[in-house]
């Protein structure tokens, strides 16, 4: 009898044991599963971090793509914006030279025509200055070299619309341009020597308003 209560209180025992080792497994059970649903959040908020990421990636991959763009738009604008003041700096200084050789050129017509109509006016072309050899060989009853001849138009010294005109007729490949309508009026008054004066005063003044 002692045998079979021995017997019994061990399967007691055991089945405690088996009850105690159940809930701890059960309890191990739910903790693991709370860990795996831990890490699958986990996992789900990088994949969207993952994806949210891509997504700037892209979107700044076509804003800098844009920005490339704008930049070569910009370039290419700076570009011509110079080629095209160039082109008028150019424009300008041809101008320039062009009206002051204009207005030297009228000068020298004026006075010549000074030299006739209004002696008082005209300005003698400055004296040809001598070197020491040729001082001394005029000195000594020697005759003073010639003056060399004055080039540029019609011996005026003047050169510069000659320049600009051929510079022009090689760029355009043109032909010169006729006179203005007014010439003939002009030359119908040659005769008058001071309205020819006043014309040429107008001209020049037309060329210092341009």
């Amino acid at each position: 009898i002692k045998m079979c209560d021995d017997m019994v209180a061990m399967l007691k025992q055991e089945q405690l044991d088996d009850a105690h080792k159940q809930e701890y497994c059960a309890a191990q059970f739910d903790t693991a599963d709370d860990k795996k649903k831990a890490l699958e959040r986990t996992v789900a908020d990088a994949g969207t971090a993952i994806e949210n990421a891509k997504q700037g990636i892209d979107t700044l991959i076509q804003e800098i793509a844009a920005l490339e763009a704008g930049i070569k738009a910009l370039d290419k604008t700076v570009a011509e914006a110079t080629e095209q003041r160039k082109a008028e700096n150019t424009e300008y200084k041809e101008l320039m030279a062009s009206d002051g050789a204009a207005k030297e050129l009228l000068g020298f017509a004026r006075n010549r025509l000074n030299k006739f109509y209004n002696p008082k006016l005209y300005k003698a072309a400055p004296k040809q200055e001598l070197t020491e050899e040729e001082r001394i060989l005029v000195n000594n009853g020697g005759t003073p070299p010639p003056s060399e001849a004055p080039g540029g138009i019609a011996g005026t010294g003047v050169t510069a619309l000659v320049q600009i005109s051929a510079h022009n007729q090689l760029d355009q490949g043109a032909a010169p341009a006729p006179p203005p309508s007014t010439w003939a009026a002009y030359t119908t008054k040659s005769d008058e020597g001071t309205g020819v004066i006043s014309m040429i005063d107008l001209l020049i003044k037309d060329l210092d308003k341009e």
